[in-house]
């Protein structure tokens, strides 16, 4: 076919029902390539796609998708709200929506440095860090306890790092309004650990993650550990691409509109070893919450 096709011109309706007969000619092989289908086709059929990850595919087919999909409307109904995009400092430019869109996948702070966002590159949905100045953490004023210090591979200002403590404690809150409704969550604690690293090795900790006012599943995690124990309900640490360790804390799911978007998201990370032993040596980063089954 040497020529684009046309479309029916009488309103929405009817160039929704003129591109879809297109298409399908293109589906049943009368068409020879989606570089046949005209702008409106292309616009039309972008509407369509719901994530980035769609998007990613959709430009790969063709070179007219290509374009298509590099437009500022499409990438404009992947950005969250405009008091997030404010976060990114006012020095820096962007030529495209899209390139904002790829700008607020790198974490930032936000918060006054109390939390860090970020978007999921694949879902566009929201990630969230709090910092260890936002968590509740047994000690962390005393300094014989916890010594602040600042780390080149933090993307906070200070960490703390645990000096000596008997008890190792840690509880926090997220609002749900920071995190994408409809979405099932993953939490992890965020840290690494120093050379002189003590008192953790195989010491299990009790952590759960569940809605304020309800109960919380509870479940044990291992910070440092050089056995496993399988059939137990344990998580161990998994290296993070960042330099970071984290463990998985648990599961949630953000209902949105059902919960409302008021409620608060509790973690918490208790040691509840009969015997209490001095513990030291690991840099807490934060909790950070994610879309299940998302990479850092």
């Amino acid at each position: 076919m040497g020529q684009k096709h046309g479309v029916d011109a009488r309103g929405k309706g009817g160039e929704f029902c003129g591109c879809w007969e297109i298409i399908t000619e293109f589906i049943n092989g009368s068409s020879p390539s989606f570089d046949d289908l005209p702008d409106d086709c292309l616009s039309i059929i972008s509407s369509f796609t719901t994530t980035p990850r769609d998007t990613f595919l959709a430009a790969l087919v063709s070179k007219s998708f290509g374009l298509q999909f590099d437009s500022d409307s499409v990438w404009e109904k992947f950005l969250p709200s405009p008091d997030y995009v404010s976060q990114i400092p006012k020095s820096r430019v962007f030529s495209s929506k899209k390139e904002l869109y790829f700008a607020l996948c790198d974490p930032f702070p936000n918060h006054n440095g109390r939390m860090s966002f970020r978007l999921d590159k694949a879902s566009g949905k929201k990630c969230v860090m709090l910092s260890a100045r936002k968590l509740l953490i047994r000690g962390a004023t005393n300094p014989r306890h916890w010594k602040w210090i600042s780390v080149p591979e933090s993307r906070f200002e200070k960490v703390p790092e645990l000096l000596d403590i008997d008890t190792f404690n840690i509880r926090g809150a997220l609002n749900t309004r920071n995190i994408s409704p409809g979405t099932h969550y993953s939490t992890y604690i965020v840290y690494t650990k120093t050379s002189h690293c003590y008192g953790f090795q195989n010491c299990p900790i009790q952590v759960g993650v569940g809605f304020q006012g309800y109960l919380m599943p509870k479940t044990s995690i291992y910070l440092d550990t050089v056995k496993k124990w399988p059939g137990r309900n344990i998580e161990y640490s998994k290296k993070r691409k960042d330099g970071w360790v984290e463990v998985k804390i648990g599961d949630f799911f953000n209902e949105g509109g059902f919960m409302g978007f008021d409620d608060l998201i509790e973690v918490s990370i208790v040691d509840v070893t009969r015997r209490l032993r001095t513990k030291k040596g690991v840099i807490i980063e934060g909790i950070e919450f994610r879309p299940k089954d998302t990479s850092q």
